[in-house]
């Protein structure tokens, strides 16, 4: 079975800092786009942070600057480090990414279950 698995959440003081990693296990042949999505009690899902394949990254305004996007293709795994993280950071966080099973000719996009963040004193 293939799964995205994030950990790394929890509960961090404004300020702080946390590591999110998704992992990609089961039997896949392709990674493509990784990427981390929030999505905070009345809000929309929106997209914090994405990286292709070659690395190229792409972040969300209101992380810029404080958000790093990174991976690992040999642990097929993608990294969100949240420094100076704000009140407004609190969320659920969402892995997703484009993979191609061993089963399947194609990509096909996949969601994690979530990992909570909260920011707060």
């Amino acid at each position: 079975q293939v799964q995205l698995v994030e950990s790394g959440g929890g509960l961090v003081q404004p300020g702080g800092s946390l590591r999110l990693s998704c992992a990609a296990s089961g039997s896949i042949t392709e990674l493509g786009t990784m990427a981390w999505y929030r999505q905070a009690p009345g809000n929309q899902r929106e997209l914090v942070a994405s990286i292709s394949s070659g690395g190229r990254t792409n972040y969300a305004d209101s992380v810029k600057g404080r958000f790093t996007i990174s991976r690992s293709n040999v642990k097929r795994t993608a990294y969100l480090q949240m420094n100076s993280l704000k009140p407004e950071d609190t969320a659920v966080y969402y892995c997703n990414a484009d993979l191609r099973a061993i089963a399947l000719p194609t990509l096909k996009n996949y969601w994690g279950q979530g990992t909570q963040v909260t920011v707060s004193s």
